[in-house]
């Protein structure tokens, strides 16, 4: 039976097989290392998202709209170049739609 790929990368000579079983001995710490930073750091994301949706809540009590503060936060991302771009497409849209610009 030959080695998968993936394993392959992580067997670094005829040490890592054992000899009986022709079983790959994995790094077994540094697996679970990795494991557990992956686990804590959904954790963390999950704590993120929960707040993003507290203050979306606050701002909706507020009397502020939640969707378009998501559209004001998603332009903010973008450069200038690429708000200017796309203002001028949906622009072009707009006219050829016979919409009012």
């Amino acid at each position: 039976m030959s080695t998968p790929v993936v394993l392959k990368k992580m067997v670094d000579d005829d040490n890592d097989i054992d000899p009986y079983t022709g079983n790959i001995e994995l790094p077994k710490e540094q697996l679970r290392q990795l494991i557990d930073r992956i686990e804590r750091l959904e954790k963390e994301k999950s704590d993120i998202t929960s707040g993003i949706s507290d203050v979306y809540a606050e701002a909706r009590s507020q009397g502020f709209d939640p969707k378009l503060m998501r559209d004001i936060i998603k332009l903010r991302r973008k450069d200038q170049e690429e708000l200017d771009n796309e203002e001028a497409v949906l622009h072009m849209y707009k006219v050829a739609l016979g919409m009012k610009v």
